[in-house]
């Protein structure tokens, strides 16, 4: 398999070399030519200079032939514009990286579906061992060809969990209103700006997109 990266930090860097130590493909590109030459010398990797959220940029990863684009630069703002670049050019698959959970909710009404937070990740984590957890994480029991999906409830749609019309092969998880955790039941009263958790067949996600994402943010 093939990754692209945009951006050189230390998450690309460390990402990269188990991508490398298990056999894939690597590309990183960056706007710092010395930052690339650096690297050069350390990962057995392709390497593009140049600013990752240009379209002209992008098309020289051979689309057709990279499976995940990571937009993991040092600004949310460029992460989200390269993440929308990448998938208007047909990448399959695009992981936004964002450090300001504000824009969380912004990057789901976008349909950026695989938005990370890892400073919220690894903070739960050790807030977790803190307190003598052992956290399982949701990545290793959602396999073979579940998806976790997440949406935003909008003014035009469903007043309750029951009315969301959700195809057949998916279950809700879980609510999140206000960052506060709900566990919802069928009757369960929905409002604007919930956000949805719900587990589904990977054959669904295209609808999913289709029923939830704001009609306003593709155009």
């Amino acid at each position: 398999m093939r990754a692209a990266f945009i951006g050189a930090g230390s998450l690309t860097v460390m990402t990269a070399r188990q991508l490398l130590g298990r056999g894939h493909d690597v590309v990183i590109v960056d706007r710092d030519r010395e930052r690339i030459d650096a690297l050069a010398g350390e990962l057995d990797c392709g390497f593009l200079h140049g600013d990752g959220s240009r379209p002209a940029i992008l098309r020289e990863l051979m689309v057709e032939k990279t499976d995940v684009l990571f937009c993991l630069t040092g600004s949310d703002e460029t992460n989200i514009l390269a993440s929308l670049v990448g998938r208007s050019l047909g990448f399959s698959r695009v992981v936004t990286k964002i450090d300001e959970p504000e824009f969380e909710h912004m990057c789901l009404e976008l349909g950026l579906e695989h938005t990370i937070i890892p400073a919220r990740t690894t903070g739960r984590y050790l807030a977790d061992m803190f307190e003598g957890q052992d956290p399982l994480e949701l990545s290793t029991m959602i396999r073979d060809e579940a998806r976790a999906v997440s949406f935003v409830i909008h003014d035009e749609q469903a007043k309750s969990v029951s009315e969301l019309g959700l195809p057949d092969d998916s279950r809700i998880i879980c609510v999140y209103r206000d960052n506060r955790l709900i566990i919802p039941g069928d009757d369960t009263p929905l409002k604007v700006d919930d956000e949805i958790i719900a587990i589904t067949h990977r054959d669904s996600i295209d609808t999913f997109r289709e029923r939830f994402t704001p009609k306003n943010n593709h155009g």
